[in-house]
């Protein structure tokens, strides 16, 4: 692929698939002024095709648009696209085709929708987590013929779960696990949940989301030699919508396979470092895992932005009468938990030379 750059900007230029929706939108705004990547093509819907950014987009972040978006015509799912990186927030009903063709065209396509997460030669990837699962795109070239390749970010609630389980699987292994989230409404998108179904509500049923946490769990948490191979451990998830805008909230109870103290788990925690922190990434947080000691925290208003919405926070560690340990963790759940962990997925790839450029 050939891929011309401008004199005056040596960034990558890379596209935004279903670039006018909620998290669409997020992707546009983490990749203003990104210092290697550069925003060149927008693709939507058929009813925003050929309309400038900015007349397209009902723009719902609190950040103004992008000047540098707000200008570009939006394009076809069909068009031919120049970039060599894209990234996806298609929806689910749509991606399958879609992706794939970006794949076979030469391009690296980084998704964040949930259609090729759990496929067998794709890789659904924390770059804190499970890194080497990146060899699962030998495998993919191999069986789909694509000089390109299709790269998954986690579930918006299984990655923040899970940036919080790694250094304990690590350090202690995880026999059993359970947990309860309550979901902010950004999580459906736009216009998501309707209100009279919110205010003064919880709802006790997300399609789907139960099943994906715990099989993403697994698939993050375990190991690739050719094949995935999913985490031994048990686990049981709850998952509510509650009427909060953003930031996801979990309380988590955790029985270890080796002996650990709530103390034992929470240092753990609190030093843990991997690689995105030892290349100094762009995107990445200083902190991926940050745990608080206040009796009252985390809260979504005071804890979802932290490190910028890429970092987990942690609070209340305590003894867990069922399983030993429990814990109740928050992240954002359209930055970290979407738009910015395929951001930080594409970084490590540059940084590792895998990029089609």
């Amino acid at each position: 692929m050939n891929v011309v750059k401008s004199k005056s900007d040596a960034r990558i230029p890379v596209a935004v698939l279903g670039a006018t929706g909620s998290v669409g939108q997020r992707f546009v705004q983490l990749l203003a002024g990104h210092p290697w990547f550069r925003l060149a093509e927008v693709v939507a819907s058929d009813r925003s095709v050929g309309r400038p950014y900015f007349q397209a987009a009902e723009w719902r972040l609190s950040a103004s648009m992008p000047q540098d978006a707000a200008e570009l015509a939006v394009k076809d799912y069909d068009a031919a696209l120049e970039s060599p990186v894209v990234f996806s927030a298609l929806p689910g009903e749509i991606a399958g085709a879609i992706e794939q063709r970006m794949a076979r065209e030469g391009r690296a396509l980084f998704s964040n929708t949930s259609t090729h997460r759990m496929a067998p030669d794709v890789p659904l990837l924390i770059p804190e987590v499970n890194p080497e699962h990146a060899a699962a795109l030998d495998v993919q070239r191999q069986i789909r013929d694509w000089s390109g390749f299709i790269v998954t970010n986690p579930n918006c609630s299984a990655i923040h779960l899970v940036l919080a389980l790694k250094p304990l699987h690590d350090a202690f292994g995880i026999d059993a696990l359970a947990v309860t989230t309550m979901q902010a409404v950004s999580g459906a998108g736009y216009p998501g949940v309707p209100s009279l179904d919110m205010i003064d509500n919880v709802v006790p049923f997300i399609n789907t989301e139960e099943e994906k946490m715990t099989e993403e769990t697994k698939k993050l948490l375990g190991g690739f030699d050719g094949a995935f191979q999913p985490a031994c451990l048990t686990m049981s998830a709850h998952c509510n919508r509650v009427p909060v805008r953003d930031g996801h909230t979990e309380c988590v109870s955790i029985r270890f396979a080796s002996s650990a103290t709530p103390h034992d788990a929470a240092r753990v925690m609190a030093e843990f470092r991997a690689k995105p922190q030892e290349l100094d990434l762009p995107s990445a947080p200083k902190h991926p895992v940050i745990v608080r000691t206040e009796p009252n925290r985390p809260q979504p208003n005071l804890d979802r932005d932290a490190e910028r919405g890429m970092a987990t926070t942690v609070g209340r560690v305590r003894e867990c009468a069922l399983l030993g340990t429990k814990f109740v963790l928050l992240g954002h759940n359209t930055i970290r938990g979407a738009a910015g962990a395929s951001i930080l997925n594409a970084e490590l790839f540059k940084v590792e030379g895998l990029l089609p450029i």
